[in-house]
């Protein structure tokens, strides 16, 4: 596709003021308490805002979208449980993050437990983080090749460099400002195309509905020979259901809320408790409106290629093609002049949203939990300062690399595959929180007895996702589930040991809520 004149000013004019606030901001960072937490000066509204841009990222613009178009709602359930994971976080979790002055989530690890389990944390979550952010680049690349034609590794080089650029320059300031503009931008994008669509359809919005709930599209159902089989709400490990979706959900968000340095590094970046908390309930009311709606436009997009069909937009239906170039295809279609420019933004700023957010935690977390706690004490902050931007930038290497290699990987529907990715490598964090703020049990040696059980279950499903183990040892469960049952075994068998053989003898003054 060639870009009409009007769509390139206006994917111009969004790129250069993405990097002209970076600029901005990059004359304010003098000091890593600037660049990595802004100073603590920001309102709870703009922490909110924030929040919502870094969870809603490509995933939601273009794997929600080609979710909901090829099979139904099943997997917007464990999004239902992020409200009662905000609450919880808010009044409990919240508190242990904005005592003194911490900068990194895995601060409260060394706290509680040592300074061996804190560089656990942070390696952990550096790992998952480089898949997410690789992962979103692909599916940003994939839009720009849509609609420009370029190569698809170039798109992936473009895409990346742009988006770190602007990062690196600005910081934590930067990252937070750009995440409102870019939260913005992507719900107008997404509206604009529901409008197009309603507005193209002879019977508009309600024969949205019609064919929608004809087809069960609206259903909590799964694919199953190229027919929705409703799941049902029993609880088991063996299958997707809509109860262990729930608790799959009530996972994930505890998890993000708990132990994600993305999310605590916005707790610590608020002026005050209560602003961080307001903002946090700002993300939550946000959130999940704004996710059901993309999970709507792709209940939509179903409804307008039944009405008028395309050889494209069935194979994308059947698998032929991924799921997730159903919008993009839509976009470049049907899409009027300037139009497209506007949806095109929204798609970056859904990816960027995201990538901006985990470069500069990973930058954050490498230099307050490894780099200046254990590599190089007692430096100049100056010095520190730099390291930050050096490994901002290898953090951006990293994440192009990734998303290279993705584009020679044999996947599902990405949304699938960032669920077991992000399963597979989370290292069964929210157990270990939960065993420091809800127990007086525990040190170094009791979480490092959890986290070995822990890497062992996790190797285990690695394995058998490889197809690497004989059938006598394949897994006995859906590997949906594996963080379920890795933050499980990460909890008992650290509280098992603590209570018979590791008894706690530090003080816990301020570290769980019995003390």
């Amino acid at each position: 596709m060639k870009l009409q004149t009007l769509d390139i000013v206006v994917l111009l004019g969004y790129l250069l003021g993405m990097l002209a606030m970076g600029y901005y901001f990059s004359r304010k960072n003098t000091s890593t308490e600037e660049y990595f937490v802004g100073g603590r000066s920001f309102s709870g509204w703009v922490i909110g805002l924030s929040l919502v841009g870094t969870s809603i990222s490509s995933i939601t613009f273009l794997a929600y979208p080609g979710d909901a178009y090829k099979t139904a709602w099943l997997r917007f359930l464990p999004n239902l449980m992020l409200p009662i994971c905000i609450f919880i976080a808010a009044y409990l979790f919240l508190p242990f993050f904005r005592r003194g002055n911490i900068t990194s989530a895995y601060q409260y690890l060394e706290s509680r437990f040592g300074p061996s389990v804190r560089v656990y944390g942070a390696l952990a979550f550096v790992i998952a983080q480089l898949v997410r952010i690789s992962t979103i680049l692909y599916l940003l690349s994939l839009l720009v090749h849509e609609v420009s034609g370029i190569d698809p590794i170039m798109c992936v080089l473009i895409s990346g460099v742009f988006v770190s650029a602007y990062t690196i320059m600005g910081g934590i300031d930067a990252v937070i400002w750009t995440d409102v503009v870019q939260t913005v931008v992507l719900v107008l994008g997404g509206a604009v195309c529901l409008f197009v669509i309603v507005d193209l359809l002879p019977g508009g919005i309600g024969q949205v509905f019609d064919v929608a709930i004809a087809d069960g599209k609206f259903a909590f159902a799964e694919l199953k020979n190229q027919q929705l089989s409703p799941v049902s709400w029993e609880f088991t490990l063996n299958s997707k259901t809509g109860t262990m979706m729930l608790v799959l959900g009530l996972t994930s968000w505890l998890s993000e809320y708990s132990s994600n340095q993305n999310t605590v590094q916005r707790y610590c970046a608020a002026k005050s408790t209560h602003e961080a908390r307001k903002g946090m309930f700002i993300c939550a009311f946000s959130s999940l409106p704004i996710w059901a709606f993309y999970m709507f436009l792709g209940t939509a997009l179903y409804v307008f290629f039944q009405v008028f069909p395309t050889l494209e937009a069935q194979q994308m239906l059947t698998g032929e093609r991924k799921a997730e170039q159903i919008l993009p295809y839509f976009i470049i279609n049907h899409l009027p002049a300037g139009i497209v420019g506007l949806v095109i933004a929204a798609a970056l700023a859904a990816a960027m949203s995201s990538l901006d957010s985990s470069i500069n935690a990973i930058s954050t977390v490498g230099i307050v939990d490894i780099y200046r706690r254990h590599l190089a004490k007692g430096r100049s902050d100056k010095h520190y300062l730099h390291v930050a931007w050096l490994l901002a930038a290898v953090t951006s290497v990293f994440m192009i690399i990734g998303a290279i290699y993705i584009y020679q990987a044999e996947t599902k529907t990405l949304q699938d595959t960032a669920t077991i990715l992000v399963s597979l490598l989370s290292g069964g964090m929210l157990g270990l929180y939960l065993l420091g703020f809800f127990t007086t049990r525990g040190d170094a040696r009791a979480a490092w007895v959890g986290i070995f059980f822990t890497v062992v279950f996790t190797l285990w499903t690695i394995l058998d996702k490889r197809g690497l183990l004989p059938d006598s040892m394949q897994l006995p469960f859906d590997s949906y589930y594996t963080t379920i049952i890795g933050n499980f075994i990460m909890f008992v068998s650290a509280y098992l040991v603590a209570t018979l053989f590791f008894k706690t003898e530090k003080r816990l003054a301020g570290l769980t809520v019995w003390s």
